[in-house]
C-alpha cells in the first residue's frame, strides 16, 4: 500500500524503531520442533536458536512479536534477520534457505505493517531489513597468534550480503538497516552490496546504519572511534547513522553527542535495557530506560530512537510516549566531518 515517503515523515516527527526480537522469542518458550517444523525436520544437528527460522517455520509467532511492537506505538519493524546471510547460516548448514528466510521474514512483517497502516494512516508503519554484521570479520583476526589471518574477505560478505538484499527487497522491504556494526570493514561490504544491487536493479532505498561501541573506551570491536566510524560510512548517502547494542542509553549519550555534531545525516539510537546482570539478564524498566532516553530528546540529539538486547514492547511503549513530546534533530548539513 501507499505510504508518506519516510524522509519526509523524519521531518515531521522522531520515528519509533520497535525492541528486541530475541527477547521476545524466548518468551514463548520453544523447543526444537518449532525451529524444525516440517519443512527441516530431517536436517541434521540442532536448529533450535537459530530465531530467523522461525519466520518459516513459526511465522505466527514472528507475526505477532511485530504486531506487539506495532501496538506499543513502533513506527518502524525490522525484519527477523539479523542471522539472514549464507555466512551466518553456514553454521547450521542451511546456506540454502537464506533468501527464502529473508523473502518470508520481509513479507510478513510488511503484511504486519500494512495492515497498521490501514487501520491507522494518520500513523503508517515501516519495514526496515535487518542487516547483521554475521558472525566473521573481515577486519579483525580470530587467531591472536596469527593477525594477518582472515575467516572471511570482503568479496565473500559482498556475496553473501546481495543475496541478503536481493531477498529482502522481493520480500518488500521500505528500506535496509546495516546493523551492530562491529567491524567497518563489514559494513562497508554490506554498503556496497546495497549500492550495487541498486545500480543492477535500476531502484534505490533508503538505508540506515547503526554501529555499536563495545565498552567504555568509546570504540568499536575494530578500534574506530564514533568519529572515525562516522567518517568511514560517509561516502555512502545514508538515511540514518546511529548506535545500537552493547551499551544502556545512558552510557551511549556522549557517543549521540558526537554523532550530533558531526553527521550529515538523521541519527538513530536503539539501546540495551541498561547494562546486563551477573546472569546476562537486562533489568532495566521500561519507565527507566524511556527517563534516560528522555535526556537525549532533550537534547535535540535523534530522529530514530527504538531498543536492543532486553527490551519488549512494554519499553517500546514508555519509548514512543516520551518521543511525541520532542521535536526531530535538525539534520546539520553544514559539517566539516568528510575533509
Amino acid at each position: 500500500m501507499e505510504k508518506p515517503n519516510i524522509k519526509s515523515r523524519l521531518k515531521e516527527k522522531i520515528l519509533v524503531l520497535d525492541g528486541a526480537m530475541g527477547t521476545m522469542i524466548q518468551r514463548y518458550k520453544l523447543e526444537e520442533e518449532d525451529f524444525r517444523g516440517d519443512k527441516l525436520k530431517d536436517r541434521p544437528g540442532s536448529l533450535k536458536g537459530n530465531n530467523d527460522l522461525l519466520s518459516i517455520t513459526r511465522p505466527d509467532v514472528i507475526k505477532e512479536i511485530h504486531a506487539a511492537y506495532f501496538e506499543a506505538g513502533a513506527d518502524i519493524a525490522e525484519t527477523n534477520t539479523f542471522s539472514g546471510t549464507t555466512i551466518a547460516q553456514a553454521d547450521y548448514s542451511l546456506e540454502d534457505i537464506v533468501y527464502e528466510l529473508n523473502f518470508e521474514s520481509a513479507k510478513i512483517a510488511k503484511e504486519v505493517a500494512d495492515k497498521f497502516s490501514k487501520n491507522e494512516p494518520n500513523k503508517p508503519r515501516y519495514v526496515a531489513g535487518s542487516i547483521g554484521p554475521t558472525n566473521r570479520s573481515a577486519g579483525l583476526s580470530p587467531d591472536v597468534n596469527d593477525p594477518g589471518f582472515r575467516n572471511v574477505t570482503f568479496d565473500e560478505l559482498v556475496t553473501a550480503y546481495t543475496q541478503q538484499v536481493q531477498g529482502l527487497v522481493d520480500g518488500g522491504v521500505d528500506l535496509l538497516l546495516v546493523e551492530t556494526v562491529f567491524d567497518t570493514l563489514n559494513a562497508k561490504a554490506a554498503l556496497y552490496a546495497i549500492q550495487q544491487f541498486f545500480i543492477d536493479n535500476n531502484m534505490d532505498l533508503p538505508v540506515m546504519v547503526s554501529g555499536t561501541i563495545t565498552d567504555a573506551s568509546g570504540r568499536t570491536l575494530s578500534g574506530q572511534t564514533t568519529e572515525a566510524f562516522l567518517i568511514s560510512m560517509s561516502h555512502v548517502n545514508l538515511l540514518s547513522i546511529g548506535l545500537n547494542c552493547a551499551l544502556g542509553a545512558e552510557q551511549l549519550r556522549p557517543y549521540l553527542q558526537t554523532l550530533n555534531q558531526k553527521a550529515p545525516f538523521m541519527v538513530s539510537a536503539h539501546p540495551n535495557a541498561g547494562l546486563p546482570n551477573e546472569f546476562g539478564e537486562y533489568d532495566q524498566t521500561p519507565q527507566d530506560m524511556a527517563g534516560q532516553i528522555e535526556v537525549f530528546l532533550k537534547e535535540g540529539l535523534l530522529n530514530i530512537v527504538g531498543g536492543c538486547c532486553g527490551t519488549s514492547p512494554d519499553h517500546i511503549r514508555a519509548i514512543s510516549k516520551t518521543a511525541e513530546k520532542y521535536q526531530p534533530r535538525v539534520v546539520n548539513t553544514k559539517t566539516d566531518t568528510v575533509a
